[in-house]
């Protein structure tokens, strides 16, 4: 069994930056709803019955073969800063922190699956990759289904499909998301629009941690909202269609600004990576922001692409939770953001000075330079 520590010295693989079109697609996620035949979904489920349906459910998710020597534990053995570094990793839902008896959570060590039982429904499984990787985070989590499905009885209806405790969810029980970067979008100022013209087709925009939170550091989660009447692969491939079309706008965006606003971007570049280097004390939401732009420079080819991972680990080392679980103490946010920005100081000693002049030449020979021509 692996241990909360190494859960921590573990980053998510989901998190290496590597999977197809890593420079705007952050994740990929699929995760599935199911609940128990002839038992209360949780929300109305007595103590008892919910200890009942974990003792039935966690057994058989731990012997999954893709849960060998897999992170198995009770919410309420968890400390609330244990949960809140699952929150910060996307690998439990923030409803699913506040519960307490009668909740677990099981995910591999490769943090890319993690199944929740008894979150609002007796399980919410779901499988998390790295880059646009929705096909495949679908065919691990379907997978673990299908291997669940012979062992336990899940409610469903021939008519409507599985039942889930929210009518929103029920159908095929599934959302599919993916994170997107897209800081070319936001500091064209055309986000907005592209936003709007996502959710006419029935896809919902949020922010970095799902429903009712902003965008920080230009990421943006977009997901389907039908699970009704529609086949799962059918979601998908429209869900990953809309998605390539939104790379290309992101692509468009950041070689339209290279070419008619150099100084503005130039300013961010060189702003964020002053501010970075400098500062003292920074609040979770600057760091992210600020750390955005840098990442963007790495594209663009204003800095090494070898520090992309050190950049992109600081995403989420310097989320309040994980700041305090690494120093080991309790901090309040004022000494949480000294903290904060010593880590990212430290980080970026080895960050060379931006290089503007590389960055015009870089984006003239890449796969976007058609943005040029389209002209």
């Amino acid at each position: 069994m692996m241990k909360f520590s190494s859960v921590m010295t573990t980053p998510g693989e989901w998190l290496r930056g590597e999977g197809p079109h890593h420079q705007v697609v952050i994740s990929s996620r699929v995760r599935l709803a199911r609940n128990l035949r002839n038992h209360a979904f949780p929300g109305w489920a007595k103590k008892a019955e919910r200890i009942a349906i974990l003792d039935l459910i966690r057994p058989r998710v731990e012997q999954l073969a893709e849960m060998q020597d897999s992170f198995s534990e009770n919410l309420q053995d968890l400390s609330a800063l244990e949960r809140q570094v699952l929150i910060e990793r996307h690998l439990i839902s923030r409803e699913h922190a506040a519960k307490g008896v009668g909740s677990a959570v099981v995910m591999n060590r490769r943090q890319t699956l993690s199944v929740m039982i008894n979150e609002e429904d007796h399980l919410r499984m779901q499988s998390i990759r790295s880059g646009l990787q929705l096909k495949q985070a679908f065919k691990l989590v379907d997978k673990i289904d299908s291997a669940l499905e012979e062992k336990l009885q899940f409610a469903y209806d021939p008519r409507l499909g599985y039942l889930t405790a929210c009518p929103t969810n029920v159908g095929t029980g599934m959302r599919a998301s993916a994170m997107l970067h897209l800081p070319g979008l936001v500091l064209s100022e055309l986000i907005n629009q592209v936003i709007q013209a996502v959710s006419k087709i029935g896809l919902a925009v949020r922010g970095l941690y799902g429903e009712g939170t902003e965008a920080m550091g230009n990421l943006f989660q977009i997901s389907n909202q039908t699970t009704l009447g529609e086949k799962e692969e059918d979601i998908i491939n429209r869900l990953s269609k809309v998605i390539e079309t939104i790379i290309e706008k992101e692509h468009d965006a950041r070689q339209i600004l290279l070419q008619k606003k150099p100084n503005t971007l130039c300013d961010q570049i060189g702003r964020a990576y002053g501010v970075l280097t400098y500062a003292h004390a920074m609040a979770s939401k600057e760091a992210l922001n600020l750390l955005s732009i840098i990442k963007l420079g790495i594209d663009l080819g204003a800095f090494p692409q070898d520090h992309r991972l050190s950049i992109d680990g600081l995403f989420i080392d310097t989320q309040p939770a994980h700041l305090q679980k690494c120093s080991q103490q309790k901090l309040n946010a004022e000494e949480r953001d000294y903290l904060r920005a010593q880590i990212i100081r430290d980080r970026l000693k080895l960050l060379p000075k931006p290089d503007i002049s590389k960055m015009a030449r870089e984006s003239g020979n890449g796969s976007t330079a058609r943005a040029s021509e389209d002209e």
